[in-house]
């Protein structure tokens, strides 16, 4: 696809997956507009992005505000009049058994990972519908497929996203405007950088970098598939659970589980 001069929404534009995926697409002549709750970081990616000679817009939201989504979308709208491809990458965990968590924990993370998904979505989508083209890009996880104890709440979030991704691309369909679930094992990103994770080993040698993610969502913003898994061997391992699990699920849940106890005695 060339996505010279499309319009691209990125939200979580502030630093990792986000910021790669910005660089990428810039890369490539598209024009950016970059959506985080932090508008200092985003002014430095926006200074970034100047050597590759395109437009940018910098819109400082929270995404878990459907207000706020609203009050940028005018901004948006007024800049550009349509967004060709939505990147819904907004997102966070916060560690911890749900037995310890607080009511707000879980919220907030469903706040963000979900329901900041949806407002983008229903606030953007119209505009593709109506002229015949776009794609929505829904950054998830490999927890989509595994309910893991500790991160029992984003897992549940980054379901509802596969749920409701599948649900809407059925409802597209004989439209020209596509959906794709993006979902990587872990990224070197400051997604641990949560106090909650503090214990928790922040990298695994088969951690993949931001960079990585990225070119899967620009690979994703031009395909026909509900979900593109990075890296793709990973999807044995979600076929092996769907199909056989009796015998994956008690493996996992028990490697997590451990974990989970053994952070808990320290």
């Amino acid at each position: 696809m060339n996505f010279k001069d499309k319009v691209v929404l990125i939200t979580g534009a502030s630093s990792g997956i986000g910021r790669a995926t910005a660089i990428q697409f810039a890369k490539r002549g598209a024009r950016i507009v970059l959506v985080a709750r932090n508008k200092e970081k985003l002014i430095q990616i926006e200074q970034e992005l100047k050597k590759f000679n395109i437009s940018t817009l910098v819109c400082e939201c929270d995404i878990s505000n459907k207000s706020q989504v609203k009050k940028i979308s005018e901004r948006i709208f007024e800049k550009f009049e349509s967004v060709d491809i939505l990147v819904n990458n907004a997102g966070f965990a916060i560690y911890g058994s749900v037995s310890d968590l607080t009511i707000e924990d879980i919220e907030s993370q469903m706040a963000t990972n979900y329901f900041g998904m949806v407002y983008c979505t229903k606030i953007f989508l119209p505009s593709m519908i109506k002229k015949n083209s776009g794609h929505i890009v829904n950054v998830a996880s490999v927890a989509a497929s595994f309910g893991l104890p500790g991160i029992a709440s984003y897992c549940a979030s980054k379901f509802a996203m596969l749920g409701f991704s599948e649900g809407l691309k059925h409802e597209l369909k004989g439209t020209r405007v596509g959906v794709t679930v993006v979902s990587p094992i872990m990224v070197r990103t400051n997604f641990f950088d949560h106090p909650s994770f503090e214990k928790m080993p922040k990298y695994s040698p088969t951690s993949l970098s931001a960079e990585t993610v990225a070119k899967a969502v620009l690979k994703a913003s031009n395909s026909p598939r509900l979900e593109i898994i990075v890296p793709p061997i990973v999807r044995i391992a979600v076929w092996l659970k769907n199909t056989f699990p009796y015998i994956i699920n008690p493996i996992v849940g028990s490697a997590f589980k451990k974990q989970l106890d053994t952070n808990k005695q320290n």
